[in-house]
């Protein structure tokens, strides 16, 4: 009997032991993931990487852009007392493809980010240790770690079909003119979440979200700048998941910088400056773990023709200046567009670039030399008054 208690006794302190390992583990959250990258770039031919131009003007005219970047340990989380500390996603990169339509002060637009790679820390792909990417409580997975039999990490081979929410937007100019030295417009983006992309993978929250925006801009001589002021709806609030999002925020931007004109006949220009942008989050207003601030030095060399398909670079490199909801340690980005105002200054249905006679309004005719020119007193193919 002695050895059956014994042997009782210390079951009884084996299985005290199992529970209460099991406990933490149990009690562990897990964190679901969310759209991470606040490079919210600008519309196709918006000028700036972040901050708008707005300076549609001209007939019917577009832009197409191609961006992309990368940015360095863009989620770091930590508990609340500094105890436990893990880079949740470590590095990523973006394609981001636009096309934009433009007519008189008004712009619609679509664009789109494919992941390059999503890299991080966490928990690899189960089956794993329940105590692996513990922070305050969460369970912090690596980046697609959600997917079984699938390598953690989001990239062509791992999830060729991941795409990040779509955008959608409209933008229009209230007040001044291109090239004023004030300019006013007004700015909505919808963005989509795709079928194909898990929450999980970073690229998206997996809901529909909104963008609201007060756009402001304009050239004093040499000088350009250009800012926004806006709302993010954002129905996921993750609070008090370690740097998670937490519903709607406030954004805000600022660019400015030189302006000079370089090449034969001042056929482009060149711009450098700041742009400096971040987000807070209303249920805490600019609170420490609520708000994100990053900031960008960017250049730009850019067409300066009115009518005609015109060709922008752009470079930029920055850091995150207060590293919460995305803003990274550092990033860098490269962008190329390619847009046309269509301008017909003399308003006579012939753009500028196809106009012999760009200031005199004329008729469409055959002959490039003629097209565009008032018709001759002899000339047949007038139209009738």
């Amino acid at each position: 009997m002695p050895s059956s208690e014994v042997r009782a006794a210390a079951a009884l302190v084996a299985l005290a032991v199992l529970l209460t390992r099991a406990a933490p583990a149990e009690a562990q959250q897990q964190a679901q993931g969310f759209a991470l990258d606040r490079l919210y770039l600008s519309a196709p031919g918006g000028g700036w990487f972040v901050m708008d131009t707005i300076d549609m003007h001209g007939g019917l005219g577009g832009a197409v852009s191609l961006t992309t970047e990368y940015a360095r340990d863009p989620l770091r989380v930590q508990a609340s007392d500094g105890s436990q500390r893990l880079t949740v996603v470590s590095d990523e990169a973006l394609v981001n493809i636009g096309f934009a339509a433009t007519y008189d002060r008004f712009r619609a637009y679509l664009s789109f980010d494919t992941p390059l790679t999503v890299q991080g820390q966490g928990c690899p792909p189960a089956p794993h240790s329940p105590t692996c990417g513990i922070v305050g409580g969460y369970q912090f997975t690596a980046p697609n770690s959600g997917q079984a039999f699938t390598p953690s990490g989001v990239n062509l081979g791992t999830a060729p079909d991941a795409l990040a929410d779509a955008r959608i937007g409209f933008d229009a100019r209230l007040l001044g003119s291109a090239g004023s030295p004030l300019r006013l417009g007004v700015g909505a983006q919808l963005f989509v979440p795709s079928p194909n992309t898990l929450q999980s993978e970073y690229l998206t929250d997996g809901t529909f979200r909104a963008m609201g925006r007060l756009l402001f801009a304009g050239d004093v001589n040499a000088f350009s700048y250009a800012g926004q002021v806006g709302v993010h709806i954002r129905p996921l609030d993750e609070s008090p998941t370690p740097g998670g999002p937490q519903g709607s925020e406030l954004l805000f931007g600022l660019a400015a910088g030189p302006k000079f004109s370089v090449g034969k006949g001042n056929a482009m220009s060149i711009a450098v400056g700041p742009e400096v942008f971040g987000e807070t989050a209303f249920r805490s207003f600019f609170g420490s773990n609520t708000t994100g601030v990053e900031g960008l030095l960017t250049g730009r060399l850019e067409g300066t023709a009115d009518d005609g398909g015109q060709l922008r670079v752009k470079l930029g490199a920055g850091a995150g200046l207060d590293a919460n909801f995305g803003a990274p340690e550092w990033r860098v980005v490269f962008g190329i567009e390619l847009f046309d105002h269509s301008v017909d200054r003399d308003g006579d249905g012939v753009t500028d670039s196809k106009d012999a006679c760009p200031d005199a309004p004329g008729i469409t005719t055959k002959e490039p030399k003629s097209s565009g020119c008032p018709a001759a007193p002899n000339d047949t193919s007038a139209p009738p008054p």
